[in-house]
């Protein structure tokens, strides 16, 4: 990746305009002014086949879809609400009925929640979990056969560097139905979950079916976005501050913390959907300001990077959704 004024979702869009052009792109979480909406912005440009937009809520979903007629790409609308295992399994039946797109190239898995209160989903699992990692792994492998029809099929796991905040919980992954709870913890624990499916999914796909699967933070600050909207942060600021130097991360007593433009953080979701130079040794990775990330310099836990911990996941996250996926 070259110079900092080249990171930018709309001037990587145009770099990789070739890579783009004739995709099937489905992206999750797209309401207007989220940053999944400007990914497909971005990239709507460029000319891809066709822009599969995914969300829970369908009127917000068509203002993007409406949003992108200017640029003339062709677009279809997916009600997609991954907090009921039920409802994944009636939007992923709807996807593989769809026989006029044979195939999907990049399934981009960009929705979700962030410190929300203590709740659970319709089959008893905690929000967090339920809607941030077993609703898309329940999804990605659902649709996995339109996925790898692709000559080039990418998955990408949007996480964060809030993964810092809890590994996996394996032993209390519901935080004893609420006695436990802590909603950064409940956070973290969901994208440590991210990065490690798509690890998963590169160990188990990519030498067999050519899947390149990649997790990602937006970046490299954080990112106004959205996802925070119903927080009161002069509350939950201290409360995640309290997490972080509890568990001795150095964001903790990070002062004065800068901001990427929205252009900017999504940016390196162009970048692991598009580049393609980043196959090979790099498959299955935590990508961070676009390029995969340095374990001795950015932050990423060995706990999100462990094979171990990578294969524990898989089969907890078979054993609550119900149904295994044996590749």
């Amino acid at each position: 990746m070259s110079a900092t004024k080249d990171k930018t979702a709309s001037s990587l869009a145009q770099r990789y305009a070739t890579q783009i052009k004739g995709k099937v792109v489905l992206t999750t979480g797209v309401s207007p002014a989220t940053l999944g909406a400007i990914f497909v912005q971005a990239i709507a440009k460029s000319q891809p086949a066709l822009l599969i937009l995914a969300g829970r809520n369908t009127s917000k979903v068509q203002e993007t879809a409406k949003a992108l007629e200017a640029e003339n790409v062709k677009t279809r609308t997916l009600e997609l609400n991954l907090g009921s295992l039920k409802d994944v399994h009636a939007a992923a039946a709807t996807v593989n009925g769809w026989d006029d797109v044979p195939c999907i190239d990049v399934l981009f898995n960009n929705a979700g929640v962030m410190a929300i209160e203590y709740g659970v989903s319709p089959e008893g699992h905690e929000n967090h979990l339920a809607i941030n990692h077993l609703g898309p792994f329940l999804f990605t492998n659902l649709i996995i056969d339109k996925v790898l029809a692709s000559a080039a099929p990418r998955v990408i796991m949007v996480s964060s560097d809030g993964h810092r905040l809890s590994h996996v919980r394996f032993d209390d992954v519901h935080f004893r139905h609420g006695e436990t709870f802590n909603r950064w913890q409940a956070y973290g624990q969901s994208k440590t979950a991210n990065i490690l499916t798509a690890l998963a999914l590169a160990e188990k796909l990519g030498s067999k079916h050519k899947l390149q699967a990649y997790s990602l933070t937006p970046g490299p600050w954080p990112t106004p976005s959205h996802l925070g909207d119903h927080l009161d942060w002069s509350v939950q600021m201290p409360e995640m501050i309290k997490v972080d130097r509890f568990l001795g991360n150095w964001q903790g007593w990070l002062k004065d913390v800068p901001f990427s433009t929205p252009d900017e953080g999504v940016a390196v979701y162009v970048y692991a959907a598009f580049d393609p130079d980043i196959a090979g040794a790099h498959n299955g990775a935590y990508l961070f300001d676009c390029r995969p990330a340095d374990p001795w310099k950015d932050t990423i836990k060995p706990s999100a990077t462990s094979s171990v911990e990578a294969a524990r996941l898989w089969k907890l996250s078979e054993k609550l959704v119900g149904q295994e996926f044996l590749y």
